[in-house]
């Protein structure tokens, strides 16, 4: 008769390898959208005032410039987060600089649409107001527009903010950093526990943004 006794260390809990690299790459993907869309935001906010016809389209070099910019978010917009994250990939190595460079392009380009949308929408009634006191154009965006077009930029932004933590994902598998990237090597090596806990990271990361993104749309605009 043979007896066989199995000891079981038995202490606190420790997170796996696994969590702790999955944790580590979704901290990667949560600033890489952070970086785009801040970025985004700084290049975006400007140039949505030239793709505005009620502030730009006045004359024919306004026109020019107008149409120009409108076809610059037109074409970004046209390319799939995917391809420019395998572009920019080879052209810049493979890891997240290259997913926020992909990520940043789509970013500006989405943002600037939504944002020169916003001040097309706004009330005509100050600018009027303004521009019969003998305001210049400066003084009438800054006292007229802005004022009404603040809470609407923050509502894209932040929401631009929850897409870009998805598109993120998509970027990194194909070579643009964070836990896509991490996804796409588990995959690749036939470590599925791994990729496993990185999809349940994606999930639980997505839902956690989707919900404080809509608390803070809910509380601030």
């Amino acid at each position: 008769k043979i007896e066989v006794e199995l000891l079981v260390p038995v202490g606190d809990w420790k997170p796996s390898a696994a969590v702790l690299e999955v944790l580590d790459s979704i901290v990667v993907t949560i600033f890489m959208a952070l970086m785009a869309t801040t970025f985004g935001v700084l290049v975006a906010a400007p140039l949505s005032f030239l793709a505005a016809q009620n502030i730009t389209k006045h004359g024919p070099a306004g026109t020019a410039v107008y149409y120009a910019t409108r076809t610059f978010f037109s074409v970004f917009r046209s390319y799939e987060p995917i391809v420019l994250g395998l572009l920019f990939a080879f052209w810049v190595g493979f890891g997240a600089f290259a997913g926020v460079i992909a990520l940043s392009i789509i970013t500006v380009a989405s943002l600037g649409k939504l944002y020169s949308e916003a001040v097309e929408g706004i009330d005509p009634g100050p600018v009027e107001a303004l521009t019969a006191t003998g305001a210049n154009r400066l003084q009438v965006i800054w006292y007229a527009v802005v004022p009404q077009i603040v809470p609407n930029f923050l509502s894209f932004t932040i929401y631009h903010w929850d897409i870009n933590i998805r598109i993120s994902t998509i970027i990194g598998y194909v070579g643009g950093g964070g836990i896509g990237y991490y996804l796409a090597q588990m995959i690749n090596t036939s470590q599925n526990n791994k990729a496993g806990t990185a999809i349940w990271a994606i999930v639980i990361v997505v839902w956690v943004m989707d919900f404080i993104s809509a608390e803070i749309r809910k509380r601030y605009t």
